[in-house]
């Protein structure tokens, strides 16, 4: 098993290329790369996120329970480091992020104790950014 961690690279629909390109740029701190007129990759903490236009399409998310919340799925997001998801959740909650599921800790003093939290992009994707306080933790049983 490859225990080096390369970035990954993850293309999402959007209806809005407007909005997302500015909600990821402004909201989130993403740098902008490439883009064209149908797309525009985003760097989301060292990850190649493209937002790719895709016509609105009306279904309703779905979602999951877990520990007694609604876990929208699909969702992604990053595994940030302990400190640095409380910086960018206090950040995201002077913007007034709209949250799905508000920040937390999951398992406290329990193998697997994480910060997580949800929210939505401006054309309704899930995001979820969580930390463990202990890395090697992440796939514990």
């Amino acid at each position: 098993m490859n225990t080096k961690t390369n970035p990954f690279h993850l293309a999402i629909p959007v209806w809005n290329l407007k909005s997302c390109r500015e909600f990821y740029r402004e909201t989130l701190g993403c740098l902008e790369g490439r883009s064209s007129t149908n797309w525009v990759d985003m760097n989301l903490f060292g990850h190649q996120l493209v937002l790719h236009y895709k016509p609105k399409e009306n279904h309703k998310m779905h979602c999951n329970e877990v520990d007694g919340k609604q876990v929208p799925v699909p969702h992604f997001g990053v595994i940030l480091d302990w400190d640095q998801f409380n910086e960018f959740s206090n950040r995201l909650k002077k913007k007034n992020i709209d949250f799905e599921i508000e920040p937390h800790v999951r398992f406290k003093g329990e193998v697997g104790e994480q910060a997580t939290m949800f929210f939505l992009d401006p054309s309704g994707n899930a995001l979820e950014f969580k930390s463990f306080k202990d890395f090697s933790q992440i796939f514990a049983k």
